[in-house]
């Protein structure tokens, strides 16, 4: 084993003149491992329950001993600040599979030899979401973990379009390969205090981007205190300029739009979401209702929102005002960007419906303050109204950008928000020509940005999953019931095995002092389960007895005697 470097360390001494010095190379040499992926492209994603498989190949340049060969499959959040001496970077690992390598693959002894080529295959599959142990820290509200534990996309690099995702920011999936060497260490005095640390003697990584399935959320409760968002908008139209005369105001009330579903590979629109805005429009005065105002044009942008945070986020970033607190621990980032959105050539046409306002009524006893004529601002508010709803398609440029799914973690979250503009024109007629006015409404919604489910063209076919257990139980819940009346048969059979219950009915009496037993039961033998429990009679010792005030529309029959109900304490 001396005697090879001292040769090799002569020979490049004689061709030092035409190749640089290889001593320490050779003396050292290093082993290689690799991780190979079957039927793998760069451009290739996968997603929820896609299968990744492919095989880790390891060529040793000199004898490697080792322990154990460990392949899994990890997922990664990383979220990095500017400190003042040195950046800071905080990993959060939310998945780590591991593919079991049994023992029986190892060479004996396990020595990895020079020159030889090891190769083990290995198989994962992307999981459709997380084990309830990826969430356990503290939360605001039980619903967050829901989406905690679902996958989060890959982001901030490794597609081929630009995902607007900050620096600061990283979702990563890799397989890793290690070989692995364990040493024992003593922890303290006594033998059983040992620890055994496991050392990385070789390792090789393979990146790959996953888009995960994401379901469709339900519309979000959007409030006063949520300022990304502007549901509704008003605006005053005027002739000309600020102080000129009122022409009436428009109003507009934005509707959440359903998800905007992109497909597996993140490379088109699946389905495009359609946003639906009413409008409102009050004249100043009922002469301005003959020219209502129109939408003359539409334009609009898609803002990505990318939240991130040095310590765990309890509660939704992109609702209320938990995230802009001063005071908090953890340090805390926001990173938006837009796009704008593809021409939107078809500009819908308002139709309009003429309402008439709610109006006090008088209830006939007024005094004279109420003849009076009405003064104010009331006395020139139209007592009609006009109303008008349009539905906007909105498509996204998928051709220029990637839209990762929308998606909330531990430390990172990504939301979407779609801000349209809507031109809205008003005629007027002067004396000999027609001019307008107009103005702009601004309107931001939420926006879910959704992945396809695997399968979802097979519908009832092999490639429907199995339900979840919460939803069998669902299932179960909901699944109607019939309710009808009971059969003669069936009345027969349940009033046989009441009586066989009751002893054959010999347990209870049913007398009636002054009335025949006939009248007695008249009024509840028609009813199912009735008749056996109502008795007539005031001394009866085989059961208790409470006495009831007599209701309405009950009385006596066919004589002086009261009705009381028997209750039969029955052996369980």
């Amino acid at each position: 084993m001396a005697a090879t470097p001292s040769s090799n360390s002569a020979s490049s001494a004689h061709d030092s003149h035409d190749f640089p010095p290889l001593t320490r190379d050779l003396a050292f040499p290093k082993s290689d491992i690799r991780v190979h992926l079957k039927d793998h492209y760069n451009a290739k994603v996968y997603t929820s329950g896609s299968p990744v498989k492919g095989e880790v190949t390891i060529v040793t340049k000199r004898d490697v001993h080792f322990d154990s060969i460990q392949i899994v499959l990890i997922g990664n959040t990383k979220a990095s600040f500017d400190g003042m001496s040195f950046p800071q970077e905080i990993t959060h690992t939310f998945l780590k599979m591991v593919m079991p390598v049994p023992e029986s693959t190892y060479p004996l002894p396990k020595v990895l030899e020079t020159g030889g080529t090891y190769t083990i295959p290995f198989n994962f599959v992307i999981p459709s979401q997380l084990t309830i142990n990826a969430c356990n820290h503290k939360r605001l509200s039980d619903q967050l973990q829901d989406h905690h534990v679902l996958l989060p996309p890959s982001m901030g690099g490794g597609w081929e379009k630009d995902d607007m995702a900050p620096r600061m920011t990283r979702v990563e999936y890799s397989i890793k390969a290690r070989v692995l060497r364990e040493t024992v260490s003593s922890t303290g005095p006594r033998p059983e205090n040992t620890a055994i640390k496991k050392t990385r003697i070789m390792e090789g990584t393979r990146n790959i981007q996953v888009l995960p399935s994401t379901p469709e959320e339900p519309p979000l409760n959007i409030t006063p205190k949520d300022r990304l968002y502007t549901m509704t908008k008003s605006k005053t139209l005027r002739k000309s300029f600020i102080l000129s005369t009122k022409l009436g105001k428009i109003t507009a009330e934005a509707h959440q739009p359903s998800a905007a579903v992109i497909s597996s590979d993140g490379n088109s629109l699946v389905s495009r979401p359609t946003m639906r805005v009413s409008l409102t429009f009050d004249p100043e005065i009922p002469s301005h209702i003959a020219s209502p105002p129109q939408i003359t044009g539409v334009s609009g942008k898609v803002t990505a929102h990318t939240f991130f945070s040095s310590g765990t986020i309890s509660d939704f970033p992109n609702l209320g005002e938990q995230w802009n607190t001063p005071y908090v621990t953890d340090r805390r980032g926001q990173f938006f960007t837009s796009v704008s959105l593809p021409p939107i050539s078809a500009v819908p046409e308002v139709s309009w419906t003429q309402k008439m306002r709610n109006q006090r009524r008088d209830s006939g006893y007024g005094t004279e303050s109420s003849s009076s004529p009405v003064v104010g601002k009331d006395k020139q508010k139209s007592p009609v109204y006009l109303t008008s709803t349009v539905d906007i398609p909105i498509s996204l440029p998928t051709d220029k950008k990637t839209f990762v799914p929308t998606f909330h973690g531990c430390i990172a979250s990504r939301v979407y928000t779609l801000s349209l503009s809507l031109n809205m024109a008003m005629a007027l007629e002067k004396s000999k020509k027609r001019s307008s006015v107009g103005t702009r409404v601004n309107l931001t919604v939420p926006l879910q940005v959704a992945v396809e489910q695997p399968g979802a063209a097979v519908a009832g076919g092999l490639g429907q999953e199995l339900p979840s257990f919460e939803e069998a139980q669902a299932d179960e819940h909901l699944r109607p019931r019939v309710i009808q009346v009971m059969s003669e048969e069936l009345r027969e059979e349940v009033q046989r095995g009441r009586d066989s219950w009751m002893g054959g009915g010999g347990g209870v009496s049913s007398q009636n002092t002054g009335s025949s037993s006939s009248d007695a039961s008249s009024g509840t033998d028609g009813l199912p389960g009735y008749g056996d429990g109502v008795v007539a009679g005031q001394d009866n010792e085989q059961g208790q007895e409470q006495e009831e005030d007599r209701l309405p529309g009950y009385g006596e029959v066919g004589g002086s005697g009261r009705w009381r109900r028997v209750v039969v304490e029955a052996p369980c």
